[in-house]
């Protein structure tokens, strides 16, 4: 019965990682000929080539690749078993990672995690900001455990909670003759999708949920040939709006200060669109750890988006 060491396993992976031999060996703080040995072991105990040594750059063979997967996961359960381990010991500290998708990340995540920090002061905490598909992907190859992400991915790898919801919202710069008076001076009224024509519409960059939703409104309000510009992030957007570049949607969450302090306007559009939901989500087949769990019991907490000063009462 063929036995994976462990040990070999890990050089191998960090050489696939690292994309080389030398480089892996930097990284290892390993000779080069030590790196080599070790991963030529490991295909001889397999039976089988796991690189490609053949072309200017190395790369796992197809049998590399089906061993990076299931290495994955070893280390993740690994990973798992130490964090079970702690708990059963009483530890209470450590490190919890949590992501985000770009709206969340930047605007719920600190909030959440300053409220987390009040109750476990011991535990360090980091956000990984991500579009949608950088995110899910993340959760999906194991570098992520939990994450809270705007709209429901659709991995079926993935158990997911809807925690809140949130709504996009039609904005343009103050002053914008969408914003104006009527003709007679009377205040406007609601905007149809036909008054919008001929405007210049922003869009989220490709992998972003939140593009996603605008495409579909742009085509659901008969306006998906309108002139369009790409932004990367909801900042670049609002502060593109502002400019004067175009009109957008965007998170209610995310455009709160700019709309209290008359640095964008909210335009009211009939129909209004559908609030989305915002969940968190996990790999099926993961074991959370303590801090894990934890922060997931704070989140399935929550009834209502936490307010701005939330995030005021962080702990250093």
């Amino acid at each position: 019965m063929t036995q994976l060491n462990l040990h070999r396993l890990s050089i191998f992976m960090t050489v696939v990682e690292s994309g080389g031999f030398s480089a892996a060996a930097q990284k290892l703080y390993m000779s080069q000929p030590s790196v080599s040995n070790h991963v030529r072991n490991l295909e001889q105990s397999l039976q089988t080539t796991l690189i490609d040594r053949s072309g200017p750059r190395i790369r796992p063979t197809a049998e590399g690749e089906v061993l990076v997967e299931y290495a994955r996961r070893v280390f993740l359960l690994t990973e798992e078993a130490v964090a079970a381990i702690r708990e059963v010991s009483g530890v209470q500290s450590g490190r919890l990672e949590v992501g985000g998708t770009t709206t969340v990340g930047t605007y719920l995540l600190p909030r959440l995690l300053a409220r987390f920090r009040e109750r476990h002061r011991n535990i360090e905490c980091d956000i990984v900001v991500g579009n949608n598909g950088q995110i899910v992907k993340r959760l999906l190859d194991g570098e992520l455990g939990l994450a809270i992400v705007a709209g429901q991915p659709g991995a079926p790898q993935l158990k997911t909670e809807t925690v809140l919801d949130e709504r996009l919202l039609l904005v343009a710069a103050p002053g914008h003759h969408l914003t104006r008076a009527a003709g007679d001076g009377s205040p406007r009224g609601a905007l149809t999708p036909k008054d919008l024509a001929g405007e210049r519409f922003l869009l989220r960059e490709p992998g972003s949920q939140t593009r996603d939703l605008q495409e579909a409104a742009l085509i659901g309000w008969d306006l998906d040939d309108m002139a369009k510009a790409d932004m990367w992030g909801p900042e670049t957007i609002k502060q593109s709006v502002a400019a004067g570049l175009g009109i957008s949607l965007i998170s209610e969450h995310a455009i709160d200060s700019e709309v209290r302090e008359g640095r964008l306007t909210v335009l009211e559009i009939e129909p209004p669109l559908r609030s989305r939901p915002v969940v968190v989500a996990y790999r099926r087949d993961r074991l959370l750890s303590p801090a894990e769990r934890a922060f997931l019991g704070l989140v399935r907490g929550l009834r209502t988006w936490p307010a701005l000063d939330d995030g005021q009462r962080a702990v250093a």
